[in-house]
């Protein structure tokens, strides 16, 4: 009787171990009832009867990714090239992945290398180094077309590399550095060409400079010369009009006017100005200031 008792125990404690199942976060049950799709099971605890049903897999609906292997592929231009991809993707029908398709990854693999010959077959070798983006789009419409079927969504496919044969990589260094070169060459002759210019436009600016100085220097002193001739003439005219204030005798002015002529004679003034009272005496006094000269070289 006891030994009935503990096989009825552990009877009931396996069933119930295999009638509990714990489902994660972000993943769904497929519970089949007699080998038969039945319910998802969401996060949490599923409950299922002992012998009629059956949790067939839990899936993932988290964003993963499969790698892709690297494969060959010939280019337009016959050149064999290995090309190495990766695909995200994320199943948004459980059902659909689980019953619709056998094994999704490997199928998955397939079609992107079916694809990847088709599009980079017709491309040229310098086409698909330099337009990967247009090859990722291309690829990610087709998949996505392809597999709808399996409940799963593609959300990117990325070229992670394309390796020309050996040969072909090293003409490409070559004409690489080439390029630098000249880009160097140019980039330095640009440099003294700026540089040319640039003495050349300070020279000018400091030509310019240097010219307007010594033109302001001439305006300054002409305006200076041209300020003390007006201030000595100023004072002549201010020093006759005190003479004409007092009205000296005609004998005192006479004498000035030939002190004055004498000057001009001489050369010791070269301007003159006297009272109008005086022009009468003007031609007197001037022609015994020239004949007092005439005696002074004839001595």
């Amino acid at each position: 009787m006891g030994i009935v008792l503990i096989a009825l125990v552990i009877v009931i404690v396996l069933i119930g171990a295999t009638s509990i199942r714990t489902i994660h976060q972000a993943t769904v049950g497929i519970v089949e009832r007699l080998g038969r799709f039945h319910r998802q099971a969401p996060a949490g605890i599923a409950l299922l009867i002992p012998l009629l049903d059956h949790m067939r897999r839990v899936v993932d609906m988290r964003e993963r990714f499969i790698s892709i292997r690297p494969q060959s592929i010939i280019t337009k231009d016959n050149v064999t090239i290995q090309v190495d991809s990766v695909l995200y993707f994320q199943v948004i029908d459980p059902v659909k992945v689980t019953y619709n398709v056998a094994n999704f990854e490997g199928a998955v693999e397939m079609i992107v290398q079916t694809a990847l010959r088709a599009i980079v077959g017709a491309m040229t070798l310098n086409e698909s180094l330099s337009e990967r983006q247009a090859i990722n789009a291309r690829m990610q419409e087709q998949l996505d077309r392809e597999i709808q079927a399996w409940g799963v969504k593609v959300h990117r496919i990325e070229i992670r590399d394309i390796m020309p044969p050996q040969d072909i990589r090293e003409a490409m260094e070559k004409q690489m550095r080439a390029e630098r070169e000249r880009i160097a060459v140019v980039t330095t002759a640009d440099g003294e060409k700026q540089a040319a210019v640039l003495r050349a436009e300070g020279l000018k600016q400091a030509t310019i400079l240097e010219a307007e100085a010594g033109r302001q220097a001439a305006i300054l002193q002409a305006e200076g010369q041209a300020q003390a001739l007006l201030t000595v003439q100023k004072a002549q005219a201010d020093a006759i009009g005190m003479i004409n204030a007092s009205k000296p005798e005609p004998e005192v002015l006479s004498l000035r006017a030939m002190e004055a002529l004498t000057k001009v004679a001489e050369g010791e003034a070269t301007t003159l100005i006297v009272p109008s009272e005086m022009a009468g005496l003007i031609g007197a006094v001037a022609s015994l200031g020239l004949a007092r000269l005439q005696g002074k070289s004839g001595g």
